[in-house]
């Protein structure tokens, strides 16, 4: 093949805030892995620790460093290396989470037995530095999510998916606004579901790292009501500007909003009863 032609198969995007303790960690589990077509884009939002010399030891021609300010937040360095990546594939992966050797490979093994463009996995669970011996869904089997069932509730862990490049670009990329402060990948695999529809491998080929009051998540101060509302708001917007059958999509929303504010409000109720 002509090397003009030539398409990088994955693209491994990491962003990092001084994370530096367990990046190595995240690094070496992308390189160890039983395929090797592969970019790393480690992109670092403002880090003041020593992140910068842990990538430097690896000594990788397949890494890159992409630094950038302090954003507060892993959306912006996700888009930054979505914007700088390559590969056909795009990969997500925190920088305190892991990957277990063959998860890219059973991942693209999913996508060429499926007209499917995500798939996503199951994950062992990490506290306090030590698995749990828990994975994080407790489903039985592969699943596919449609856009109706990930309205739901999120099931998608960001450090396992696996997406076509040109979905993530279609939709726009992860929304940086502060309002979208961890759940900005819930608001992209929505958008994304109404392209394609996401394969859930049950198998735990990541380890996840949960520990809210070291994450993002443990900053996050707005309710659940208004995460709700500004998920819904930033999926009607995107599917604006989406060549897709919109009324099918508008309908769904229409009822997992009716239902939403209907078990709302049947919970303010037996707390004022109480």
């Amino acid at each position: 093949m002509s090397l003009c032609h030539y398409v990088m198969r994955v693209s491994v995007i990491i962003p990092t805030y001084n994370r530096a303790e367990y990046l190595f960690k995240a690094i070496s589990s992308v390189l160890n892995q039983t395929i090797s077509d592969i970019e790393l884009l480690v992109c670092d939002d403002g880090s003041t620790d020593n992140s910068y010399e842990i990538v430097e030891l690896f000594k990788d021609p397949r890494i890159r460093w992409l630094p950038g300010p302090n954003s507060g937040g892993p959306a912006e360095p996700r888009n930054r290396g979505i914007t700088e990546s390559k590969g056909e594939w795009l990969a997500f992966l925190d920088s305190d989470d892991s990957w277990e050797s063959d998860k890219l490979e059973k991942q693209l093994e999913v996508l060429s037995n499926h007209s499917i463009q995500a798939v996503c996995t199951n994950a062992m669970v990490l506290l306090n530095d030590g698995l749990n011996g828990k994975t994080y869904f407790r489903f039985n089997n592969d699943i596919i999510y449609t856009f109706e069932e990930l309205l739901q509730v999120n099931t998608v862990i960001c450090s396992s998916m696996m997406i076509h490049n040109s979905i993530v670009k279609s939709v726009g990329g992860f929304p940086e606004d502060h309002d979208f402060k961890g759940i900005e990948d819930y608001v992209m695999w929505l958008a994304a579901s109404m392209i394609t529809d996401i394969y859930y491998i049950n198998d735990p080929l990541i380890t996840y790292r949960d520990e809210p009051n070291d994450s993002m998540r443990g900053e996050i101060k707005t309710t659940k009501y208004l995460r709700h509302k500004y998920v819904l708001r930033e999926t009607l917007r995107r599917m604006s500007l989406l060549k897709i059958n919109k009324h099918v999509f508008q309908f769904i929303i229409i009822k997992h909003t009716l239902m939403f504010h209907l078990s709302y409000i049947k919970q303010v109720i037996k707390v004022l009863l109480k």
